[in-house]
């Protein structure tokens, strides 16, 4: 089986595919810079330079595989008009060249951010309303719907991934993260993916027959706390506000899988932060630990 990836020099996609390749499969992957794809084409991965927005041979890149799995996006740093183009027009530019080429089977790899906005007493559903307020999951929900229109109308094979807060592997995700998570409240729980199974979940999206058209829920078995995750990680004690700590719903960022087990037999790999840390496998193996 061959996949075509893209975003497969990013934070993901430079796990994903030495992960598929490792397994077997044949993987293509579009990137802008030859440079940065050189440690994956000596792994094997076919490499085909161009861009998502300036491509007319598109079409052409993809023909001969058999699933599309785009991962390519454009998250912090960016105008909201560089994020629209990026993040949607994109998406939508990549899905049809796909089925011009004859390519159905189409993966989007999106957020557990599009729940943001609501206040949840469940965790979170692939079918709740979405209302996000920050512009890069209002991105990923608007692609998310666009893709949807071309299952319906054109047949796009899809597989929408809502992804948990990713870590692991040496990705500084986390301690990234954790000056603007210092100042949520403690108690705060929140559902996480090591990156080994953002792999497994992309890699089951892509090659699971009898699917399409389903949004999915990826995350480990064990939410953990602000507070904990923290500790854990030995980042400064966190100092309450003046006001105290801001309240918060239960559930906001807590997600179901119930879905994902069920339709693509998926089974977390790292069921909880703790088993991260047995392994040696979370952001850094010296710095982690009860």
């Amino acid at each position: 089986m061959k996949i075509f990836v893209t975003g497969a020099t990013g934070k993901v996609g430079s796990r994903f595919v030495p992960y598929l390749l490792k397994r077997g499969y044949d993987v293509r992957i579009l990137v802008r810079s030859t440079e940065r794809a050189l440690p994956l084409k000596e792994q094997g991965a076919e490499v085909v330079v161009g861009d998502l927005l300036d491509n007319e041979n598109l079409a052409e890149a993809i023909r001969g595989v058999d699933a599309v799995v785009h991962l390519a996006a454009q998250f912090r740093g960016v105008s909201e008009e560089i994020a629209r183009v990026s993040n949607i027009d994109a998406s939508i530019i990549l899905a049809k060249a796909a089925l011009d080429a004859g390519v159905t089977r189409f993966v989007f790899s999106s957020t557990s951010l599009v729940y943001g906005g609501i206040s949840r007493i469940n965790p979170c559903s692939e079918d709740d309303v979405l209302q996000p307020v920050l512009p890069y999951p209002r991105t990923k929900v608007a692609a998310e719907q666009a893709l949807l229109k071309l299952y319906r109308e054109e047949g796009l094979d899809l597989r929408i991934l809502r992804f948990a807060f990713v870590y692991g592997d040496h990705d500084p995700h986390i301690e990234e993260f954790s000056p603007i998570m210092s100042k949520w409240n403690p108690s705060l729980q929140m559902s996480l993916v090591h990156h080994e199974d953002v792999s497994q979940a992309l890699m089951l999206a892509a090659t699971t027959q009898d699917v399409n058209s389903r949004v999915y829920n990826v995350a480990d078995d064990a939410p953990i706390s602000i507070g904990e995750l923290l500790r854990l990680n030995r980042f400064p004690e966190q100092v309450p506000p003046s006001g105290g700590w801001p309240s918060f719903s239960p559930c906001d960022m807590v997600l179901d899988t119930t879905r994902i087990i069920h339709d693509l037999n998926f089974h977390s790999q790292y069921p909880s932060f703790y088993t991260a840390i047995d392994k040696k496998a979370s952001i850094d193996p010296e710095r982690a630990g009860a």
